[in-house]
Formats: C-alpha cells, sequence, structure tokens
C-alpha cells in the first residue's frame, strides 16, 4: 500500500472509525480466558454540546483502554447517558421543548462527537437513564431497600431552591445560591424520601484506608464528610423545669468549664424554657434565624450571635448553674441541638463569650511550658489536650484519662453516655419535578390513613412517566409538576383495588448514577438490574476517571450503593473502583474554566474539522499530567498537528524504500542506532502509560521521532530493515494516543490487522541500555557544562573527561581543588577556593 505524502486526517480518520465499527473490535467478552480490565469514565449529562474538558475525560479512560488491549486482557469499555435531570426540565421550561426530545437531541450530538474523536467504546452496551428499561430497576432497588428499612419518609427542613423549585443537596448550594441557576436557597420544612446511608457510615469510613489508588484529596474529602467525633452526651437539668438539655460534646474533659451552654433558635425546649421578660426577644430572634439558609447562618466570616432565654441549666458535674442561650451557630438537626459552651477551650465559645460578656474558666494546662493566666486575662482560647486543674475529682489527669473517665460516670449516675455521632445525615432524595424516576408508591387513605405510603408490586414496574404538555405541566409552579396530571396521579391501591394517589415526587438523579457502572455489565438484562455472573466477572471497576467536585455525592453514594447492591446478592464486591483518576480542568484561552457562562468553549468538532481527531486527542494528552489544570492554546494545538505531519512524513518517505525491507544479519552503526532509538521509545511509553503520565509518553514519541530524523536516510540492507521495525514500532505506541494515524501507518507497513488488536511489543533490554551516558559538570556547585563518557566508565575516568573540557578548565584557572564529589551515573562537582 503506497502512502500519500501530505498528511490529510480528514481522508483517513472516518476510515479507521467505520472499520473498527464494522469489526466490532472494541467489544468486552471476545476475551473469556483472559483477565479482564473494566475501564470507566463518570458518564456524561447530555445538557448540549461537548467541550475539550469533556474530551479529557474520556480520553484518560481510553488510552488505558486500548493500551490494555493490546497487553491482552478483556476489556469493558462503555459509555452511556446521565440523561434525567433539572437542566433537560429547566431548558424545556424556558424554550419549550419537551425534555425528552431535548434530551434526545443532545444525546445524538453528543455521540456523534465522541465518535469522531476514536473512542474505543463498546457501544452495544450503551445505556441512557431516562429509558424506563433503566429506571424500571431504580424502582425496583427503592422497593427492595425499603422491604429492608433503608428507604423511609420523614418531615424534615430541606434546602429549598427558589428558582428551580425543588429541594436540592447540601453539597448543590454554593454560598447560599444553587449551583445550577444561582437563585436563593432557603430552609424549607416538608416530607421527603430518605436513604439511610447512615447505617453504612462507620462502614464507609473504615473501607477509605483500603482505597489505596485513590486520591489522597479525595478520601479526605469523604473522612471529612462522614465526619466522625468520639465524645459524650451529657443531661443539663434546666432549672425549675423536669426537662434535661442533652449536649454532645467531643471534650467532655473539659466541662468544669463550661459556662454557659447554647440552643438551636428552633430547639423543642426553648419556648417551654424560655423566661416570660425574655419571650419577646427570643422569639424575634428565632423568627429572623428561621428566614435564614443554614449557609447564610454558618457561611465563613458570618458573625456569631445569640439571645439569652432567661433559664439556667445545671452542670451535671459541679451542679452549678450556668445560663441558656440560643444563637446561630447551633442547628438543630446536628447532634442533639444543644452544645455546652467552654470559651477558655473553644474558639468559638471564647469569642461569643467575649461578644456578651460572658465567664471564661480555665480548666486545662499545657503538659509542659507556661502555664495560661485566669480566664478574664486569656487572650485567645487553648484547644489542645492537657491537664486537668479545677475539675473535681478529675484534677491532674490528662485529658485523654479524664474523656473516659467522665462518660462512665455519666453513665454511671443515668446522666449521659460515651457515643459517637457522625456529620453524615441520610440522603434525602426526593424531588418535586418532572424529568426524574417516579418513585413507585401509592397512598390509600383506607389502607395507609398515616401516609407512610404503599409499595407498587414489582411485577407493575417501571411506574412510566406520562406524556406530558411541556406547557401547561412543566411549571414548576406550586405542587409538583406530575401532581397535576390526574390521569396518571389516580391509582388502583395494591392491597385493596380502591381508590389510590400515585407519589408525585421523582427520585434525585444521583440515583440513576449510583449502579449504571453494573448496567453497563448486561444492559439487555431482563431478570434483574444485572447478571450477577457478569459482575463476577467485570467488577469491580479497575479504572474510574472523573473530576474531583464528585467526591461527596456521586463518589459517596455509589459506594453505598455497591455495599446494596452486594446485601441483594447482586454483587460481589464493596467497593466499586479500584484505582481512580481525577483530571484537573481544561480552561479556555482566557485562562477561566471553559463554560457557557463565559463564552470561552472550544468545540472539539473546529478541532477535528481543521487539525483531525488525533490532533484533538494528542494536544489534550500531551498539555499536561491528567491531575492538573492546563490552559488552552492555539499555537500549541499546531504545534502537535506539526509533531504529526512529521511522523507521517518520515513514515511515508522511507515506505516505498524500507516497507518490505528484511535483514537477518547483525546489526550495527547507524542500523543499530535505529534499532536502539525505537526499543527506548517503546520502553519509556509503556512505562509512562502505567504511570499515568501521558504527556510523558508523548513526549518520548517525539525523541524517539528526532532520533529517527536524525539518522538520516537508511541505505543498507540493515538500515532499512531497522527503519522498518522503527517505523512499525512508531505505530503501536502512538495508538493510545493517535490512533488514525497508527493504523494508517501499520497498514502501509504490511500490518493485516488493528494495531489496537495486536500484542504490545516487549522491548529488547540490550538496546535500551545506554552505551553513552552524560554527566552533569559543576564547579563550586554552578553548572559548567555537561560530558557524555561510557556508561561503565569508572570514577577516574569521569574526572579525566571531567578535567579536559575547556570551560571546567576556565572555571578552575587560579584555584586550589579542595575536593572532588562524584554522583555515579549523574554528576561531578570540583570545589575549588
Amino acid at each position: 500500500m503506497a502512502m500519500n505524502e501530505r498528511y490529510e486526517p480528514q481522508a483517513i480518520e472516518g476510515k479507521w472509525q467505520s472499520r473498527w465499527d464494522e469489526a466490532g473490535i472494541f467489544r468486552a467478552g471476545s476475551r473469556p480466558g483472559a483477565p479482564k480490565k473494566y475501564v470507566l469514565e463518570m458518564l456524561p449529562y447530555p445538557s448540549g454540546k461537548m467541550h475539550m474538558g469533556h474530551v479529557r475525560n474520556y480520553l484518560l479512560g481510553d488510552v488505558y483502554a486500548r493500551y490494555f488491549r493490546m497487553r491482552g486482557y478483556d476489556v469493558l469499555h462503555p459509555m452511556g447517558w446521565d440523561a434525567f435531570g433539572l437542566p433537560a426540565e429547566n431548558a424545556a421550561i424556558k424554550d419549550g421543548v419537551h425534555p425528552a426530545v431535548r434530551t434526545a437531541e443532545n444525546i445524538a450530538s453528543f455521540k456523534k462527537e465522541i465518535k469522531s474523536l476514536g473512542y474505543s467504546y463498546d457501544w452495544e452496551r450503551e445505556v441512557n437513564t431516562s429509558d424506563p428499561a433503566y429506571y424500571r430497576w431504580n424502582q425496583w432497588f427503592f422497593i427492595q431497600m425499603l422491604e429492608r428499612g433503608l428507604v423511609y419518609r420523614r418531615f424534615s427542613k430541606v434546602n429549598w431552591c427558589t428558582g428551580c423549585l425543588t429541594v436540592i443537596a447540601n453539597e448543590q448550594v454554593k454560598e447560599g445560591v444553587c449551583e445550577r441557576c444561582d437563585s436563593p436557597v432557603v430552609d424549607k420544612e416538608m416530607p421527603e424520601w430518605a436513604f439511610r446511608i447512615t447505617r453504612y457510615s462507620q462502614e464507609l469510613l473504615d473501607a477509605l484506608d483500603t482505597l489505596k489508588e485513590w486520591p489522597d484529596r479525595i478520601t479526605s474529602m469523604q473522612r471529612n464528610w462522614i465526619g466522625r467525633s468520639d465524645g459524650a452526651e451529657a443531661d443539663f437539668r434546666v432549672q425549675g423545669h423536669d426537662a434535661a438539655l442533652r449536649v454532645f460534646t467531643t471534650r467532655v474533659d473539659t466541662i468544669y468549664g463550661c459556662t454557659y451552654v447554647v440552643l438551636a433558635p428552633d430547639h423543642k425546649l426553648v419556648a417551654q424554657v424560655t423566661t416570660p421578660e425574655r419571650r419577646a426577644e427570643v422569639e424575634a430572634f428565632a423568627k429572623r434565624m428561621a428566614a435564614q439558609s443554614k449557609t447564610e447562618r454558618l457561611g465563613e466570616g458570618t458573625e456569631k450571635e445569640g439571645v439569652f432565654t432567661g433559664a439556667y441549666a445545671e452542670n451535671p458535674f459541679t451542679g452549678q448553674a450556668v445560663p441558656i442561650w440560643i444563637a446561630n451557630f447551633v442547628l438543630s438537626d446536628y447532634g442533639t441541638g444543644a452544645v455546652m459552651s467552654v470559651p477558655a477551650h473553644d474558639e468559638r465559645d471564647f469569642a461569643f463569650a467575649r461578644k456578651y460578656g460572658l465567664p471564661v474558666k480555665v480548666v486545662i494546662q499545657p503538659a509542659s511550658g507556661e502555664r495560661l493566666p485566669a480566664g478574664e486575662k486569656l487572650e485567645a482560647a487553648y484547644t489542645e489536650y492537657g491537664v486537668l486543674e479545677d475539675s473535681g475529682p478529675y484534677t491532674g489527669q490528662t485529658s485523654e484519662q479524664a474523656r473516659q473517665a467522665m462518660a462512665a460516670a455519666l453513665e454511671k449516675d443515668g446522666k449521659g453516655q460515651a457515643t459517637v455521632t457522625y456529620r453524615q445525615k441520610d440522603w434525602g432524595f426526593s424531588r418535586q419535578r418532572y424529568w426524574g424516576t417516579p418513585i413507585p408508591i401509592v397512598y390509600c387513605e383506607k389502607c395507609d390513613p398515616d401516609r407512610h405510603g404503599i409499595p407498587v408490586p414489582v411485577d407493575q414496574l417501571p411506574v412510566r412517566l406520562p406524556e406530558i404538555d411541556t406547557q401547561a405541566v412543566l411549571t414548576g409552579k406550586g405542587e409538583p409538576p406530575l401532581a397535576k396530571v390526574a390521569s396518571w396521579v389516580n391509582a388502583s391501591c395494591p392491597k385493596c383495588g380502591g381508590p389510590a394517589r400515585r407519589e408525585t415526587e421523582t427520585m434525585d438523579t444521583f440515583v440513576d448514577s449510583c449502579w449504571y457502572f453494573a448496567r453497563y455489565l448486561s444492559p439487555h438484562y431482563d431478570a434483574a438490574p444485572f447478571d450477577p455472573k457478569e459482575a463476577q466477572r467485570f467488577l469491580p471497576v479497575d479504572i474510574y476517571v472523573g473530576g474531583p467536585e464528585h467526591a461527596v455525592m456521586h463518589l459517596l453514594y455509589f459506594r453505598f450503593w455497591t455495599r446494596v447492591m452486594k446485601l441483594l446478592g447482586l454483587s460481589p464486591v464493596d467497593e466499586p473502583v479500584t484505582r481512580l483518576i481525577t483530571q484537573g480542568i481544561v480552561n479556555g484561552p482566557d485562562g477561566r474554566k471553559m463554560s457557557k457562562r463565559w463564552g470561552n468553549v472550544v468545540a472539539p468538532a473546529s478541532i477535528v474539522q481543521r487539525y483531525g481527531a488525533d490532533t484533538a486527542r494528542a494536544y489534550v494528552l500531551f498539555a499536561g499530567p491528567p491531575e492538573r489544570d492546563f490552559d488552552w492554546s492555539d499555537a500549541q494545538v499546531e504545534g502537535v498537528f506539526r509533531f504529526l505531519k512529521r511522523v507521517w512524513a518520515l513514515a511515508a518517505t522511507h515506505h516505498d524504500a524500507v516497507a518490505g525491507a528484511t535483514y537477518d544479519g547483525a546489526y550495527e552503526g547507524k542500523a543499530l542506532e535505529i534499532r536502539r532509538a525505537a526499543h527506548k521509545t517503546l520502553k519509556r511509553v509503556g512505562e509512562a502509560i502505567e504511570r499515568l503520565s501521558f504527556n510523558t509518553a508523548i513526549a518520548g514519541i517525539m525523541e524517539g521521532l528526532n532520533a529517527l530524523y536524525a539518522v538520516g536516510t537508511p541505505e543498507t540492507d540493515a538500515e532499512k530493515a531497522a527503519m522498518a521495525e522503527a517505523l512499525r514500532l512508531l505505530a503501536v505506541v502512538l495508538t493510545p494516543f493517535a490512533p488514525h494515524i497508527a493504523d494508517e501507518i501499520a497498514e502501509a507497513y504490511g500490518s493485516k490487522d488493528f494495531t489496537v488488536a495486536q500484542a504490545w511489543p516487549a522491548f529488547d533490554p540490550a538496546l535500551v541500555v545506554d552505551d553513552v551516558i552524560p554527566y552533569a559538570v559543576q564547579v563550586n556547585g554552578k553548572l559548567r557544562t555537561e560530558i557524555r563518557v561510557a556508561a561503565d566508565a569508572s570514577e577516574a575516568d569521569v574526572r579525566a573527561a571531567a578535567e579536559a573540557d575547556e570551560k571546567v578548565q576556565a572555571a578552575l584557572a587560579g584555584k586550589t581543588l579542595r575536593k572532588f564529589v562524584f554522583v555515579p551515573k549523574r554528576l561531578v562537582n570540583f570545589v575549588a577556593t
């Protein structure tokens, strides 16, 4: 096969994409006896056109998928669509286009762009989370979890987005506004459905230590989000009342220094304990706090403020009366909604006490060093552990000793106990929108007067979303949109057959993405969410690629869901992913994150049309390490395009002379130099891929290409055969990064199969050992020159070669040599005065 002299990617890339599709080369399961690799990128939300951030995410997985295929693995590399959610529904309201129509259009557009970039997906496993065949299993999971007490209905304060008109998660509130629409978020009490994820809090926390191949920042974020606190609960009896305030503290060792207690403004005991003369001020403050969101009350920089109730509570250890306050920094749904305040040993309590003139009592002294002054002279809270003073029988004990002894005393006296709390709360997942999975519950006044909900029988699933008039129903005003579809809402009770009403809220779309990775195993399986045999074969996911912004929502939720799937006998694994790769952001040319908001999005299609898919792929991978952000550069895109043109030119220039060359003799001279360059490149690229250093891998290919250009035109049979081998290896190492040009060159040089179907070749160890290595030569620590000596040169030989260099001689002229430093295979340093 002859090669065109010009590199024309548009002429070859479509051809190879069609051939890959026709051959089904990327289908998983074709190597049943081989070890498996499951490579996955977080599925996209098809809200519009792709941008280069998407391209980078999917490329990181694609490099591994192609590489591991060549390493002999049975690779599963699927793709699908996270198709439900607020963006599509909000767009439908704005544009008057039904979300199902808009979503289908976006998926078609997204898929076309993905295919144009040559990703190695097994499209036979494609899933769409808005397909009833998919969300049927969301509903099935709901019912199974309801039966096991992992789903329940509750009344709680929720984050209500005033723009989207639905509940959103804590993590979706950014500085008091919705991250989707920038509308204010307010607290609202309402009924909701919740997953009992807290049942797994300790298990999820402990297992973080087993995730050795997850980024530390992700496991740290999850550890902080779960937020285990070991402490004690203690009862402060309210004077003049039968009630007691139960507080939780992690520092019970400081309890003798408690000078006031604080309740949440909406704590159930506030109205009961507030004295008549303080009631008006307390109620006014509580009303003002009720109008603020959690973010407003607890945000960084928010001033701590409160009001005295007029009531007092008794310290369970001292019997001393301390005032009861309410304050903005205590929440009723966090801990017990009551805290003991020890201003000498807590920064927040100290600031509050100074503001309102409350006493400060020191009860912990440093174990060594300078003692703290009396409370009225204390300039800042001392928050470290130490030795107790002025603490009754516990005086002289260390904080660690006192914590255990005090907790035991509380339990013995019936005034409290040692306990553990978690920051993590149960996952409220019901949403007041249309475009999501219907919750499979009906309400029957006869069989369910308390409205706990009756599950729809499994054999009646899926409960399908009704077809609705976009303009009439998708208004998001008042009750949920589904409540306005009478023909759908009115149903029959599965118990008595009488009239019933369907639940009109839908599921959070994080439910869809909790288990999609398992549906890819058998997307057409109809007996269960997925085939357990396929789970045995392919789970866990070996490599998972996505953004770090999902650390405490998606990544935590799907760890929880994986445990549920194991509980149900579907999956053999506790953890869904072995290795997590979090990619950095692709910024626009203006240095800001690519976003339609900023108008700085670079569309992949524009790059593919001008330079080809291989240039787009290679540039994004070459721009920097996967975990780092980088700024888009048109000039660097041009540079990568020139690199691929040089690859093509080298292969095309030598094609007619060397493509069929063979040689059976020994390689020497220039022929040996060609083979060394090729095998060193092969070694470097393979090692770089293994350690996730794709930019280094491409840099290695560039250096190898330069070396092949440097040897000039091959003339002897040995040189021609060596160059043919080098160009075939060049195509192989390019395959994960620029697969189209790789297959075109490989075919031109006699390959009968796709490069991705070939085995990744082993480098010849004898050819990657340097006969000559460089040494940096310093004089008084300053680099003067570089010399190249034999790899096995002795220290004396290296020193002699360095001393013979003119630059070194000039630097040492007139000086006395005091010391010679020799670092084998790296550097030498002459120390002179």
